[in-house]
């Protein structure tokens, strides 16, 4: 693998002052946690570091350049018990990002669901870009059956472990290789249990702008081994419904999620593509006798085009901005085998197959554990479709990617 470049002078200095600046933000970030921290009782410390090594392979018909990218991110966590029954969580995060050729990538854009910019990047679109950013910052309490909680923090629905339709807030890519933490979003949410089977929900997102915001209600319910999930409400100024289920069939696990939506800004440039559209996912799992562990999943993204030539509007569209939707197309078979070649070593698998155009994208991927905290991650992702014969439009959606693969290592402490 060829290494990323040295950066240029400018660079090394950007660098420096990013160090002076991270330095005096953390201990700012810090100083501001003792004091809660001492009258807090049953502090937990921890923190993660990851690191990401990614080889980018030219896309064909020159929609990419090729390169090589290097992402460490360090992440440390504190919660503690504070008095009257409230739990303080936080989390901060620095990381470090180099990209060669220079600007090939950047930092994932986390701001559009979050009021409060408490995020300070330096070197954007450079060779090195630096980001130090608090992805956690909430209170929480508990009073009888309802429980709430304010501030930063991780929103997650759905049922569904490849492409949930219901995960609406903060959804993971299909094709994401870390779903371990969710990113924060701004936000009050409460929750009122319903003796032992039986949740409601409600939801405030607070964003960047009156767009960006969303209300939500949800009513979850487990009856004779069926969860049900109902989730209602504004998504980001976008009237939607969904509906789950999850259950199983003779040891074979099944869900199924669907959520319609009126369409806003239809047919205006970064709007939605369509005036109604739905999103709908069928998902099925089995253990083998043998060990091996199979998900597949029938996904239908109504938010995306009707062929590979409106691709490109599907690119730019709202959903796909927001991170409602992944995939430019509408219907998709997804994949993923997993087998354990031994207690400390897996192999698995991750296919997505647009079945409109016929191309799809397979990754390979070797998970090791090197030990009760730190894991290694070896991946490989072949694309196989049509390629574009011109720039104006690709013929097909993973025809128009080139293969990448990497390593990623996590240390947890």
């Amino acid at each position: 693998m060829r290494s990323v470049g040295p950066p240029a002078p400018v660079r090394r200095n950007g660098h420096h002052l990013y160090s002076r600046h991270a330095g005096i933000l953390l201990l700012l970030y810090l100083s501001l946690l003792v004091p809660l921290s001492v009258h807090g009782r049953d502090i937990a410390w921890g923190g993660r570091f990851k690191s990401l090594y990614l080889h980018l392979e030219p896309a064909p018909g020159g929609w990419a350049d090729g390169g090589e990218i290097s992402s460490n991110n360090l992440r440390l966590t504190l919660k503690t018990d504070l008095p009257h029954n409230l739990t303080l969580e936080t989390a901060v995060e620095s990381s470090l990002m180099l990209a060669h050729p220079a600007g090939l990538a950047g930092f994932a854009e986390n701001g559009r669901q979050r009021a409060v910019d408490l995020t300070a990047s330096w070197g954007e679109n450079h060779a090195v870009s630096e980001q130090l950013h608090i992805d956690r910052l909430c209170l929480s309490g508990q009073a009888s059956h309802l429980e709430w909680s304010l501030g930063r923090q991780a929103i997650g629905f759905g049922r569904i472990l490849l492409a949930s339709p219901l995960d609406v807030i903060a959804p993971f890519a299909p094709d994401a290789l870390d779903t371990e933490i969710r990113p924060g979003v701004d936000a009050l949410k409460l929750r009122y249990y319903i003796g032992q089977t039986g949740e409601l929900g409600a939801y405030a997102v607070m964003g960047e702008h009156a767009d960006d915001c969303s209300g939500l209600a949800t009513l979850s319910w487990n009856t004779r081994g069926l969860d049900i999930l109902a989730i209602t409400g504004l998504l980001r100024n976008r009237p939607m419904v969904g509906v789950g289920l999850a259950g199983d069939i003779g040891g074979i696990g099944i869900k199924m999620e669907t959520a319609a939506y009126s369409g806003k800004k239809v047919s205006q440039p970064e709007g939605d593509l369509h005036r109604f559209f739905a999103i709908a996912a069928l998902e099925c799992w089995y253990r083998f006798g043998n060990g091996l562990v199979f998900t597949g999943q029938y996904l239908y993204n109504g938010a995306g085009a009707d062929k590979p030539s409106q691709y490109p509007q599907a690119l730019n569209s709202a959903p796909i901005r927001e991170g409602l939707s992944f995939l430019l197309g509408q219907h998709y078979l997804l994949l993923a085998p997993s087998y354990e070649l031994h207690p400390l070593v897996t192999l698995s698998g991750l296919g997505i197959v647009n079945l409109q155009d016929g191309s799809w994208l397979l990754r390979p991927a070797l998970n090791i554990s090197l030990s009760d905290n730190l894991d290694l991650m070896l991946f490989w992702g072949f694309t196989l479709g049509r390629s574009a014969k011109n720039l104006r439009f690709p013929r097909s959606e993973f025809g128009a990617r080139g293969q990448t693969g990497g390593l990623l290592l996590t240390w947890h402490f």
